[in-house]
């Protein structure tokens, strides 16, 4: 019985350290993306602007890696037919699958970027906003995705806008924008699709909403912290893993020592009689 519980003791000892090994390495592999917004005004006003907002990914380490856009816009106030989003490159537009659910609308590109991925460069996806002259005022969130080959989220940032319409005076107060990490939206039904472009290229899986956020554009605790706090706690098991199998070790080789010699002593040459000759 204490041979089964020493080897049972060693394989969980090994299991902690390799477990704990993996995790605090996961963590830092996820952050190693990051995804910011840039060209966004600190209001948009409706009746016929257009601006060009850029999602630019970039990585610290590793290899290098194809990159496909997915942009979730989410309206307030304002109705999505009243957008007009355009993703563009410099040989013109780029193809997208539009999908629309209630007031969120995901624009995935129908094709890998031009651009590859690697450490030290970056992709970038430039997008044309405008909106259309009957807003008076609403709210609108962009949220620019950067998924790998395989639909693998690597990052996401979002960033929210007041949109006002183009007859209201610089006195009206508005609020001010807000940069955040959006809740990831459900894809909606194949019935909302919308097709642009020609030569478009099948998506072999809309990405998935609810895939997570990325770690650089969420506060708190998040992944790489847990992954740490994961693998100390699993090295402390392990510490104590190795403290009680030294302890049994020592219990079992006492008890083993006390069986060969019950009593601490061994037989006195005298305790055994001399067997006398029979004489005939």
């Amino acid at each position: 019985m204490v041979i089964v519980w020493r080897y049972a003791l060693r394989l969980g000892v090994v299991l902690a350290c390799v477990t704990g090994a993996a995790l605090a390495q996961a963590g830092p592999a996820q952050a190693a993306f990051s995804t910011r917004l840039s060209g966004l005004p600190e209001r948009f006003t409706a009746g016929g602007e257009v601006r060009t907002v850029s999602a630019v990914v970039s990585r610290t380490d590793g290899g290098c890696v194809k990159v496909r856009w997915s942009l979730v816009l989410t309206v307030r106030d304002i109705r999505l037919d009243q957008v007009k989003v355009d993703r563009v490159e410099e040989d013109g537009s780029f193809p997208l699958q539009i999908r629309t659910d209630g007031d969120v609308a995901r624009l995935t590109d129908r094709q890998l970027d031009p651009g590859t991925l690697c450490p030290g460069r970056t992709v970038t996806a430039r997008y044309r906003v405008a909106f259309a002259e009957d807003i008076d005022r609403g709210r609108v969130t962009l949220a620019a995705e950067a998924y790998d080959a395989r639909l693998r989220l690597l990052s996401r940032q979002a960033a929210t806008r007041t949109v006002v319409g183009a007859e209201a005076t610089p006195s009206e107060s508005a609020p001010e924008p807000t940069g955040s990490v959006a809740e990831p939206t459900e894809p909606a039904s194949a019935g909302g699709d919308e097709e642009t472009g020609a030569s478009e290229e099948p998506l072999a899986a809309e990405p998935a909403a609810g895939a997570g956020r990325s770690v650089s554009g969420s506060g708190g605790f998040g992944t790489v912290q847990a992954a740490f706090l994961l693998g100390g706690l699993l090295l402390s098991l392990g510490l104590g893993l190795l403290l009680r199998l030294r302890h049994l070790t020592r219990t079992s080789g006492a008890a083993d020592e006390d069986e060969a010699v019950p009593d601490g002593r061994w037989p006195s040459p005298g305790g055994y009689r001399r067997r006398e000759p029979v004489r005939w």
